[in-house]
Order: structure tokens, then sequence, then C-alpha cells
């Protein structure tokens, strides 16, 4: 039988449609826009690299050729697939830095292999261009080509490649423009939205290789016409800010490097935030601090979870809260214990451990005299939590594998909140000392299903008489033994007199992503957007004996740390964290993994470029532009802070 013999214009032409045919399948499959500028970027990249490939796979003889060729198409469908699934399980892309979540990455192994017979469909017309050549393998033959052919390919090559170029003008300077991602911003999910995934991976590759420090923004001032600071209205009282007595004068005169000085430039800028009428509410309580897994607040329902339901409306009560999932429950733990954004970086030092904290919430509390515990009922070492929970203070964690293995059973899956709650009280409610604990929950943890978690079938029955589909209903179900947990622990506390004297405080880790966007919004109260709004939660800051308070400002993960510590009078530098206190005078702000981010005034989509004002008034671009700033700023100096384990060089240690 006669072979085809794929000329090499062919092989560039037959790449191409390959290549247009993946981004758009793609973008369908995860909701994404098609057609739009981006659509001009992903068209010239792709044919760059196009013509790149059929250079390279004609630069040798015919079987090496091919071996090439075939291995480009299978890796870079590959890439299309692997994102897709990391899209479809946990809501945000897969950048090269995740890999530093090792842990995580073989405990979803068998989840993973779940998603793909799940999504089979879509994963195999992804791989449907190298399903046919392999299908028309012994017929393809692609010879090497001339000298004179091939530098005509390079120089194609060369043109088209400043035609993208010059394309990312097109848009200006913006920080969240194709010029701006390109060039001084790192921002996976926009690079993939704006770029395409074949461009946002080799983005990610060059900048973790050659490394990469994004550019921090000068903000010009922005006047609110709203503010009415000017009325004639009299301060009864004059608050100092929360911040220590630190030189950066002097820090930025004996800095070297260029990076830090800078930082050192930003940190002095910044004014930080107020103490207020709330500084020193619960000074000398104990604190019993949670993050609890997916907990959202689609499970505070007054019918099966009335404990949740009462915490989060009473005490505290956060009517704008966020849980932005970035990087799973690494993310959401690291946003809640440092008060900094999880940006792109932060994995590897979070999880070494060797990075200074003079902030950590166990030193902070022993400072003041209190003593320090932190629990999780699975293993211990998942993720490096003994790791980074020992550099933040905690010298006594316990967890699955180092001894609580013989306080509860660590046999099963999800493990129980409950068994941790009844099997660790005793180490502290006697406790003569005031005490701060922190407890990491599990039993809400994904897959979904009665057949797949324990906790579900333990509190199937309590959820037999609501009419929802399987996985909505074990996720309430599971959420049930957090609220049992609660239960547990208020009931112990007030049987030994140490109720009134605690405050419990709990936050969750992201929202449930085992759900999909139909799901949670199948039990949520209202339609949720799969940016957003699904982030949307509870913040519990509870106390018996205080009255409720209703606080209508926006908060989100980061913003736990520095309010608790205003709360108990903790001496610390509100510039130096990234969030801030809800109750003070700041402005309220939740940024999200992708730079979209809600405000008081309002929801800006980074992705679109959309802004949603909170009440329907206009809100000026002036605004927008310069809260793009500030977020891309924040989101900058916590990466930094990490890289460079900035603490160290402010604070010593």
């Amino acid at each position: 039988m006669k072979k085809y013999k794929l000329k090499n214009i062919n092989i560039l032409l037959l790449t191409f449609i390959i290549l247009m045919y993946l981004e758009v399948l793609f973008r369908l499959f995860t909701n994404g826009t098609i057609f739009n500028i981006s659509f001009l970027y992903v068209f010239l990249y792709s044919l760059f690299a196009s013509i790149l490939i059929s250079f390279l796979v004609s630069l040798f003889n015919s079987t090496i050729n091919k071996v090439i060729y075939y291995i480009s198409i299978f890796v870079i469908s590959f890439i299309y697939g692997v994102q897709l699934c990391i899209y479809r399980m946990f809501g945000f892309y897969f950048d090269l830095s995740l890999l530093s979540a090792t842990d995580q990455v073989t405990k979803f192994a068998g989840d993973g292999f779940k998603l793909i017979i799940e999504n089979i469909i879509e994963i195999l017309l992804l791989l449907l261009p190298f399903i046919l050549l392999l299908v028309f393998i012994k017929k393809i033959i692609i010879r090497k080509s001339e000298l004179k052919i091939s530098i005509m390919k390079l120089i194609s090559c060369i043109l088209v490649y400043l035609v993208f170029i010059g394309t990312l003008y097109i848009n200006g300077d913006n920080i969240n423009s194709a010029k701006e991602l390109y060039f001084n911003v790192s921002n996976n999910e926009l690079n993939i939205r704006k770029f395409g995934v074949l461009n946002a991976f080799r983005i990610d590759v060059k900048r973790s290789i050659f490394g990469f420090d994004a550019k921090v923004n000068i903000i010009d001032d922005y006047v609110d016409p709203d503010d009415n600071d000017g009325d004639d209205e009299e301060v009864e009282i004059v608050y100092e800010y929360n911040n220590l007595d630190i030189d950066f004068d002097s820090l930025i005169a004996d800095e070297a490097n260029s990076t830090i000085k800078m930082m050192h430039e930003y940190f002095k800028n910044e004014s930080g935030t107020l103490q207020n009428e709330y500084t020193n509410y619960f000074e000398g309580k104990n604190l019993i601090l949670f993050m609890a897994e997916s907990f959202n607040e689609i499970a505070v329902r007054e019918d099966i979870t009335p404990t949740l339901y009462k915490l989060v409306n009473s005490g505290f009560k956060f009517n704008n809260f966020y849980t932005p999932t970035i990087s799973s429950t690494i993310g959401g733990e690291f946003q809640e214990l440092t008060g900094l954004v999880a940006a792109s970086g932060f994995l590897s030092p979070w999880k070494s451990g060797e990075n200074y904290f003079p902030f950590g919430v166990a030193t902070e509390f022993q400072n003041m005299g209190y003593s320090t515990y932190a629990y999780h009922n699975h293993t211990y070492t998942f993720q490096s939590r003994n790791k980074y929970l020992a550099a933040l203070g905690f010298n006594n964690y316990l967890g699955c594998r180092n001894g609580l293995e013989n306080r509860i059973n660590c046999n099963q899956w999800p493990e129980s909140d409950v068994e941790m709650i009844e099997a660790t009280i005793s180490d502290y409610i006697g406790s003569e000392e005031p005490f701060m604990v922190y407890y990491v929950t599990v039993s809400g943890h994904g897959d979904y299903g009665f057949n797949y978690s324990a906790m579900a079938r333990k509190h199937k029955d309590d959820v037999a008489n609501l009419d929802y589909s399987e996985k909505p209903l074990s996720y309430l179900a599971a959420q049930i033994e957090l609220d049992q947990a609660l239960e547990l622990l208020i009931e112990k506390l007030d049987e030994a007199g140490k109720l009134e004297d605690t405050v419990i405080a709990l936050v969750g880790d992201h929202y449930p992503y085992y759900l999909s966007l139909d799901e949670v919004n199948d039990i949520a109260t209202y339609e949720k957007d799969s940016v957003v709004e699904i982030n949307r939660s509870n913040f519990i800051l509870w106390n018996s004996e205080m009255d409720t308070v209703e606080i209508d400002k926006v908060g989100s993960q980061i913003d736990v740390l520095p309010t608790i510590y205003n709360l108990f009078g903790v001496e610390y530098d509100s510039r130096l964290i990234i969030g801030k206190d809800i109750l003070s005078t700041e402005p309220g702000l939740a940024i999200f993994g992708n730079s979209s981010w809600v405000s008081d005034k309002g929801t800006y989509f980074a992705s679109s470029g959309e802004f949603v004002s909170r009440d329907g008034s206009t809100v000026d671009d002036d605004y927008i532009k310069y809260m793009n700033s500030v977020v891309s700023n924040k989101i900058l100096m916590s990466r930094y802070i990490m890289q460079y384990d900035y603490y160290r060089k402010v604070l010593g240690g």
C-alpha cells in the first residue's frame, strides 16, 4: 500500500489545526470564553508553535522526525488533559509550584483516577489527534527538510513571535492586561485564559527554571468621592496603630538586595491598622481555633447542624466572609495561620518549616503566658504539617501516627472529629494557665458518597428526610460530625466552668470542591458563580457571654489572624501581615487565586475585567485600577515574604 508522504508544510498545517482544536475544546470544557482578544493571542502562538514543531521534526531522518512529532503531540495533549482534571477536581489550574505538595498529589492519586473515569469522554476527545496519528502511523513519513526551507521556517517563526509580542500592547498597561501578565505579573490562571494552556505552561516552565521577580505597582492615592471624612464629627477616642517600632530607613540603607530593599520601602509606606473599640476585647481568655475541612456556609442549617448555626449567627457575625480556594487545604491553612495570600511560590518555604515566623500563633500566645496545643485527626506528617506547625511555635502537635492513634480510630476514612475532641480535651481543660488550642479537622473531607465516607455513613439517617442527590447529601451528613464535635466541646467546657472564659474561632480551608458547581447550588440558598461566590463562607468567632455583633465588611482567611490578635491584645505589626483586622477601619477586601477580588463596593472578575457593584451604584475606573494594583501588590508581597524569609530580615530570629 502506498504511504502518504506528509510534507513539512502539511505537518505545519496539521499541527496548527491540532493546537487550535485542543484549545477550543479545553475552553468549552472549562466554561472559558472562546472568541475574544485572547483568541488572537492563542491563534498567533499556536502558529508560532506549529512552525517551531515542524522545524524540529524536519532536522533528522524520517524515523527520528516521526518519533519527535508523536512525542510532541502526546505531551501537549497530556498537558491539556492534566489541566482539565486539576480544574475539575480543585477549581484551579496546575502550575509547577504545586509539585511541592507531593503528599497531596499522592493522596489524591486515587481520586484523580476516579476523576479520569468520570471525564473519560472529554479526555479521549483531547487525546483524539494523537490517537488518530497512531492509527495512521504507518502511512506517515516526515522527511528531512532542505537547509533553505529550515532557514525560512526559523525566520517565519521569529516574525510570527514578534507579531504576537506586538499584539500584547493592544490593551495597554493595566494590571491584568496581556502585556503585564506576560512580562511582569505571575498569574497562572489568567495566563491560561489569556494565552492558552500551551503558552501558559511554557511561561510557567521558564519562570520555574530561571526564576521570576514580578513588578510592584506604584499606586497613586485614590480619593473616594463617597468618603465622608470631611464631616465635622467629634472624635472622642484617638487609637494607636497595631505596629512595632521598626527602623525601615536603616534597613533600606543597609540592604544590598534590590527586591528586599523594595519590600522595606513598601512596608515603610504602609500605615497599618488602628486599634479600635474591640482591642483587648478577649484579653486573657482561652482560644480554641479550628481549621475545618471543607466547611462552607452551605453546611450551616438549623435543622441538621444546630451548633454550627448557633455559632455562625451569634458572637461576631460576619456577613461577607470568603475562604478563597488556593492550592487546596494547604493554601487555606497557610492563609489562616499567616495572614498572607497563598501566592505562587509559598509551598516550598512553608512546608520546609525553616522560615522565621515571629507572629506565629503559638509563639505569640506562649509569649503571653498561654499553654498551646495542636491536634489533627489524620496523619500528622501530611503536607509536612508537623514542620510548619513547629515553625509557628507548636512544640507538642499530636496527630495520627505520632500518638493520637492510641486515643482515636485512625484506621477509618475520614477520621472522626468527635473522637478527636473527646480524646484531647482533657489535655488542657484543667489547665490553671490560659490555653490556646488549634484543631485541624478532617471529617468533612471528600470524596462524597455513603460508600466512600465513614462520617457520611455514620450520619446517613440524620439526612434521610432531605431531598438531594447523594453527593450533596453525604457532604451534609459528614459536616454533622463537625457540628457534634463542637457541641461536645461546648458541653465539656461548660461542665468544667471554662466556657465563659473561652473563645471558639473556626474557618474553613476551602469550599467543598469534590462537589460540582451544580451540586453546590443544589443546597445553596442562592445561585453561586464558580469563581467568587462559591467561596463565600463563614468565620465563627464566638464567646458565650458576648452580645451578637454583626459585621458587614468583607473579609477572608487572611484576616483571621490579625483580627484575633487585636481582640486578644497580641503585640504584632499590622503592616507586615497582608490580611487586616476585620474590626478595624481598614476597608474590607477578599483576594482570589486568579486576582479576582471582592471589596466593600463590589466584585471584580479578573478573567473578564467585569466589576459588579454591590449596591448597583456606578464605580469609576480609577477605583478599579487602584484596587487591582492593591491586590497585585498584596499577592506579590505575600510571595516575597515567604521566598526571601522576610520576617527574619526585619525582626531577626
